[in-house]
């Protein structure tokens, strides 16, 4: 163990409330300091994701468009070709691993993830836990139903109706809580079982971002095309590291003004349907 500083002995030549004895105190106090910060420095380095040798991203493994898992490591999607922008342009290899919406904010919280880029919609409850890099989208929240279904013209026409929720989403919320919409909520591990819930109809709608629904819009199923809330999709990244999400920001503005994030999009959503944006989105600051 080592003793960082000690009391002074008080002398007859510095007394304890003398000038002499408060600024012995004074010295052995600044020389306390001096030896803790090279240590508090020492604990806090490398815990920026600019530290690391590779990052560990999480991306959802079943959100057709987005991210879906084809093979143990291998996913494909938006999420997963702008994460690997991102990282190309931090100079750092890859890992990708699932991140299931219930799963986000502690696999961030536990490190056991560097990054998050799994349709994760910014909002002042997660930011307590985590922050956030981005938005490097603006989708749009929207309706899944049935195709040939009657009398879901836009989301308050889900009153009394059966609508999915998903464990750690918080897009029933937004129907139920904040539209006061009494609807009849049929609790689902994932939006891939929503949608065969919605097939077989056990539930009457599902209701989320756009850019979810348009990959899973299949024969069968229509999207109702009346959106009704903005989702800033962030990069979720550990409290505090402010340097990597100012990194992950400039990188995302490259990524629209070279034109790759146009690019993007329209790979993978252009036949949905969608009005597409291909302007960069106000960013939340990392301060």
């Amino acid at each position: 163990m080592i003793t960082l500083f000690t009391r002074p002995t008080p002398t007859r030549g510095a007394r304890r409330g003398s000038p002499a004895g408060r600024a012995r105190r004074a010295a052995a106090v600044a020389l306390a300091v001096a030896a803790v910060l090279p240590l508090a420095a020492s604990c806090a380095a490398g815990t920026s994701v600019l530290d690391k040798d590779t990052l560990v991203i999480g991306v959802k493994p079943d959100q057709p468009g987005l991210g879906v898992k084809v093979s143990p490591g291998k996913y494909r999607g938006f999420d997963i070709d702008v994460a690997t922008y991102v990282a190309r342009k931090l100079g750092k290899p890859v890992r990708f691993v699932d991140a299931l919406s219930s799963q986000r904010e502690r696999l961030l919280m536990d490190g056991a993830v560097d990054l998050i880029f799994a349709s994760y919609s910014i909002t002042p409850e997660r930011k307590t836990k985590v922050a956030f890099g981005g938005p490097y989208y603006v989708a749009h929240q929207d309706t899944l139903v049935r195709t040939g279904q009657a009398g879901i013209d836009n989301v308050r026409d889900l009153r009394n109706r059966k609508l999915c929720q998903v464990t750690g989403s918080n897009s029933w919320k937004r129907v139920k809580e904040e539209r006061k919409i009494p609807v009849v909520l049929v609790p689902s591990v994932s939006y891939s079982a929503c949608v065969s819930d919605l097939r077989t109809g056990k539930v009457d709608a599902i209701s989320t971002d756009d850019l979810i629904l348009a990959g899973f819009a299949t024969p069968g199923t229509t999207i109702v095309n009346a959106p009704f809330s903005d989702e800033r999709y962030g990069v979720g990244i550990r409290s505090g590291d402010v340097d990597g999400c100012e990194a992950v920001n400039k990188a995302i503005t490259e990524m629209y003004q070279d034109g790759t994030a146009k690019r993007l999009l329209e790979r993978w959503f252009a036949r949905s349907g969608l009005a597409l944006t291909f302007t960069v989105p106000q960013f939340e600051g990392c301060g």
